[in-house]
């Protein structure tokens, strides 16, 4: 199951504080009600953004792929999802079943919640022996074995249910839960027979210690610990939905390797949630990856390492980073790990609430590549923000709720209570960035409780609304918002949510189009999980607009005085590496600027070991091994008996970052294209490997388009003629490089300039999707965005297979050691193909565009 909130993960399982991560970003609404994309009325599988090749269900939530295992004929594809609305909670198991991992059917749901528990993800086997004594070993049990959230404790645990009629009906063991360790984080039972010990093997997550454990049973019902792994690799957030499979390695199956899946989230190598994976041997009890060695990062010349007893040259503003460099931890601090040598810039002196810069002297940019560590909190630099405290602009104060009541504004339910909040409540993180004593704030009693908080009617009679912010990011366009809205005759024209935080910060509306209008601020918390609640201070009416205040702890590069270049901790105290690339701006002035300007919980920087160097350093998590490097791959696993051995695996195509903001209704979410998987010798080193399920060539019409030899240079043109277009389409090209930097195809073109770009960067020796002007992509500040995949070119080409939806793209670089699977949610107009080159020539030796059926048809 996949987490919201990393900085306390227990929450989001808990019935009172657990929610999809929305992650839309506080931005202007049109001048319409605030809905999905999804015309009215639309009908069923045809809605402007429906997945026509993609698992979805009919209506609602739908995340983790659970339960996967093959019996009888049928591929089962359980799935977390709520049967009673299109956010995420009342998490149960829906059910589709498919003869080809294509076409599926929808069935019932399949284990629901109920008053007691949520079904929270897991797997199924049959039990072919009958250990269990669920069935008969003439015609077994299908056992689901799933996590168990305990509503009135938050506490996980493993439980059991079984089917005897093909997975059609079921029935939960009596004797639940048959593993209980008292944990709150113990959570996706991935569990397999394993011949070699005629016994039950459970791989399972701790999932904030960021290890994964494994249990041997001899009946399902009984469980003994054999041994755990980790932490390893990549732990910048909690580790989830873990898997365990052999493979052969270059298809010699005398020589097998073990696979081990922990997705993780957030701190995924695209930002938010993703697929890590080990390599290496499994004995039985234990699990042991193959040993990646020390990293040594790219030698260079040290410009600033921290190591004398003051700043020197660099210049600090505020008291946050002292007045020298740090030894370590400072007062309060939790250990500091990771630095180099003997001190470190360390912004915590006074705790998180002090703020400050420390600048680089300026210096002219004569490297490619700077590289440093950095640590901290992950407070990114956001454009357009400006270093605070920053007073709004004058104007005509709608509510300050500085009173002892709200006055004539009206409330409904219980969220808001009778009068102004004056700061933070009881069980909530700190609140701040309000002004005076007052503001709204819906924590009262946790999260639970919901209302409404009306303004009396008032004249539009300035260009902007402004007000501050802050609380759970669910947007009016989500089923069960935490909102601000705009009501003019009584349709909601504006609306902003917070983002996942307590502190405030400035929003505007601009209103210039509704100037004379009569209107009401509605302040709205209708939502129950995890952030489901709002806090909002000092709304008023002004001729400009207020500017948001910077909240980053981050490394930045200025070039011009402008940010150019910006890194950002992890939540950790422990430093990794980082590089900005510097070739963009050979030759001109720069600085270097560590900034703290955030005051909340891990509002602090560290930073170390800045080196110019030929080549980049790489952190941790691109040191990692990737199943997909896209936005949009998590919670992978594997189906269990499938035929010849084979091992298929599908994702939740989604991200925490803004799951529950996707512009999608009555249903949210898809899985990905179930892929076969293996293991291959690429570059010296054993990778994991996917390509589409064959059988997804069924939804090819007959005749493909194609186009063979066509160089370009220095444009993008249309790839063919009509028949080269569509929504669902499944394209095979090869390309030979010649001088182009960049090149690769467009797809879902057109309408007014939008365009997914699928290319390779010859520079970088990288495959990329962009999505920034993709479509839809306003509902978060987390969508829009450039992905990257390692992929060395071979024999001088490169190949892709890419897989066009109406609402995704799925592009498998080379022999599928480089993925990158991503949302896209582009006007259903914008159906062209085009091939490009940048700075040179691209020559296509081939390429073949089929258009694809629906798997309903």
């Amino acid at each position: 199951m996949s987490s919201v909130r990393v900085t306390r993960p227990a929450r989001r399982r808990l019935i009172a504080a657990v929610a999809t991560v929305c992650a839309m970003s506080a931005a202007t609404l049109p001048s319409q009600a605030a809905t999905s994309d999804t015309p009215p009325n639309s009908p069923p599988f045809a809605e402007k953004y429906r997945p026509q090749f993609h698992f979805s269900p009919q209506e609602n939530w739908m995340n983790d792929p659970n339960g996967l295992v093959y019996y009888k004929g049928e591929y089962h594809l359980f799935y977390q999802y709520n049967p009673n609305g299109n956010s995420w909670g009342d998490m149960s198991w829906g059910h589709a079943v498919s003869k080809d991992l294509v076409h599926w059917k929808e069935l019932p749901l399949a284990l629901s919640h109920d008053d007691k528990e949520m079904v929270f993800s897991g797997s199924a086997v049959v039990d072919w022996g009958n250990t269990t004594g669920f069935g008969t070993e003439q015609d077994p049990a299908m056992v689901a074995i799933y996590t168990s959230l305990d509503k009135a404790t938050g506490i996980q645990a493993q439980s059991l249910a079984y089917s005897t009629d093909r997975g059609r009906s079921w029935t939960k063991y009596e004797g639940n839960p048959v593993l209980d360790i008292g944990s709150k984080e113990f959570r996706d039972p991935k569990v397999q027979w394993y011949a070699p010990t005629k016994s039950w093997l459970m791989t399972v997550s701790l999932s904030t210690e960021h290890k994964v454990q494994f249990y041997s049973s001899k009946n399902l019902k009984d469980w003994d610990l054999l041994s755990d792994f980790g932490p390893a690799g990549a732990t910048g957030g909690v580790w989830e939905c873990p898997d365990l499979f052999p493979l052969p390695v270059d298809g010699d199956k005398k020589k097998t390797k073990w696979v081990l899946v922990v997705n993780m989230n957030p701190g995924g190598i695209a930002g938010g949630s993703g697929a890590q994976y080990f390599v290496g041997d499994f004995d039985g009890k234990k699990f042991t990856a193959e040993d990646s060695g020390t990293y040594t990062p790219p030698a260079g010349t040290v410009v600033q390492d921290f190591e004398a007893a003051d700043f020197g040259t660099w210049t600090a503003t505020g008291t946050a980073f002292g007045d020298g460099p740090a030894t370590g931890a400072v007062a309060g601090q939790s250990e500091v790990t990771g630095f180099d040598g003997a001190r470190l810039a360390n912004s915590f002196h006074g705790g998180d609430a002090t703020t400050g810069t420390l600048t680089s002297p300026e210096f002219t940019v004569d490297s490619r590549y700077l590289n440093f560590k950095v640590g901290g909190g992950r407070h990114p630099h956001k454009p357009g923000t400006v270093p605070g405290p920053a007073d709004p602009p004058a104007g005509t104060v709608l509510a300050d709720f500085e009173g002892g009541d709200y006055g004539d504004w009206t409330t409904t339910g219980d969220a808001f209570g009778s009068a102004p909040a004056a700061g933070t409540l009881p069980n909530q993180q700190e609140v701040n960035g309000y002004l005076g004593n007052g503001l709204v704030n819906s924590f009262r009693n946790g999260d639970s409780t919901t209302g409404t908080l009306t303004s009396p009617e008032f004249t539009i009679d300035k260009d902007h609304i402004n007000f501050l912010v802050g609380g759970g990011n669910h947007p009016s366009s989500t089923e069960n918002p935490t909102a601000v809205e705009l009501l003019v005759d009584g349709e909601v024209v504006r609306s902003t949510s917070g983002k996942d935080g307590e502190a405030l910060n400035w929003a505007s509306w601009d209103v210039k189009a509704l100037a004379g209008k009569t209107a009401r601020i509605r302040i709205v918390d209708d939502h129950t999980g995890g952030w489901g609640h709002i806090n909002v201070d000092h709304i008023m009416l002004s001729d400009a607009a207020a500017q948001p205040v910077s909240r980053e702890t981050s490394v930045n590069l200025l070039v011009d005085g402008k940010v150019v270049r910006s890194a950002s901790g992890t939540h950790t105290e422990s430093l990794d590496w980082a590089s900005f690339d510097l070739r963009p701006y050979a030759g001109k002035k720069a600085r270097i600027q560590l900034v703290d300007r955030n005051t909340g919980g891990m509002g602090h920087l560290l930073a170390d070991q800045f080196t110019t160097a030929y080549e980049p350093a790489e952190s941790t998590v691109q040191r990692a091994a990737w199943a997909d490097y896209g936005k949009d791959y998590y919670a992978a696993v594997s189906w269990e008996n499938a035929p010849g051995g084979k091992r298929y695996m599908i994702g939740w195509m989604n991200n925490w970052e803004y799951a529950g903001a996707t512009p999608t209704s009555p249903w949210r979410s898809a899985q990905s294209v179930p892929r076969q998987m293996a293991l291959r010798t690429v570059d010296g080193r054993i990778r994991l490997t996917s390509e589409p399920v064959g059988s997804i060539k069924s939804l090819r019409q007959e005749d493909a388009a194609t186009a063979t030899g066509v160089t370009v240079t220095n444009t993008s043109r249309p790839l063919g003629g009509q028949a080269a277009t569509g929504k669902a389409l499944d394209i095979e090209a090869t390309f030979s490089l010649k001088d182009a930097d960049r090149f690769g195809l467009k797809v879902r073109t057109g309408a007014g300039g939008e365009e997914t770009v699928i290319g390779y960067d010859a520079t970088t020796q990288e495959l990329y999707v962009d999505r920034t002007r993709s479509g839809a992509v306003d509902f978060s500040d987390s969508f829009p965005g450039v992905q990257r995949a390692p992929l060395k070119a071979k024999d001088g080409k490169v190949k892709l297979r890419i897989l066009v939806d109406w609402s995704s793209v799925e592009v498998f670089g080379g022999k599928g050691e480089a993925v990158i699977t991503d949302q896209i949610f582009p006007d259903p107009a914008a159906q062209g193909v085009e091939i490009f080159a940048e700075n040179g020539s691209v020559k296509l030796d081939k390429a073949r565009v089929w258009r694809l059926d629906s798997y309903r048809d």
